[in-house]
């Protein structure tokens, strides 16, 4: 009898089981989507645009619009900002050089690129869903909030960017610089002289 108890024990719902092998299938093609940054954007540009298609055609869900605004104002803060803020905390890691004597320290985001992407495709998603939901239909005034996203915007950079011109960072990945090394001179430019 208490084999039979024990059997029943150990079998593990098959609910469980199949929220735990969809979680792996989801997070297995997120890792194969990480390098192709260019492939992940396009994708979430897509979304948005359906996001967009369908708030216009409704007419409606401005104030779920506002607050993805505000998420994704929010989400553009963290990916321009440098991991440790010179102005908040000294840090015996790696800072923001001041001075042009300043040994380079590369530039490390707050919000990673893949994580912002991560958040911003979910945001977009979710905002999607709560579309098919009349209880977030809330009637307001859109142009009212659309001035006070777009003021919000504004002043908002202008903050990150008066912070990145007094810390003198671009939190904009150029790629790798090519040196060309130096220019030939014009007396040295004929043959060698051996």
């Amino acid at each position: 009898m208490v084999g039979i108890a024990g059997d029943g024990a150990s079998v593990a719902s098959p609910l469980p089981q199949w929220g735990h092998d969809a979680w792996r299938i989801y997070q297995y093609y997120l890792d194969k989507a990480t390098p192709h940054t260019a492939y992940r954007w396009i994708g979430t540009l897509i979304i948005a645009a359906i996001y967009c298609l369908r708030v216009y055609y409704v007419q409606g869900f401005y104030i779920v619009s506002y607050g993805l605004g505000i998420y994704l104002l929010n989400l553009l803060i963290g990916f321009l900002s440098p991991l440790v803020d010179p102005e908040l905390e000294v840090s015996d890691g790696p800072l923001l050089p001041t001075k042009g004597s300043d040994e380079f320290k590369p530039f490390i985001r707050r919000l990673p690129e893949f994580k912002f992407w991560y958040s911003m495709t979910k945001a977009f998603c979710i905002a999607f869903v709560m579309t098919f939901f009349s209880v977030f239909d809330v009637p307001v005034f859109w142009p009212i909030l659309l001035c006070y996203w777009i003021v919000l915007f504004f002043l908002t950079m202008r903050r990150q960017i008066a912070h990145m011109i007094k810390y003198k960072y671009i939190p904009l990945n150029l790629g790798k610089q090519k040196y060309s090394g130096k220019k030939a001179s014009a007396s040295g430019s004929g043959s060698r002289g051996d």
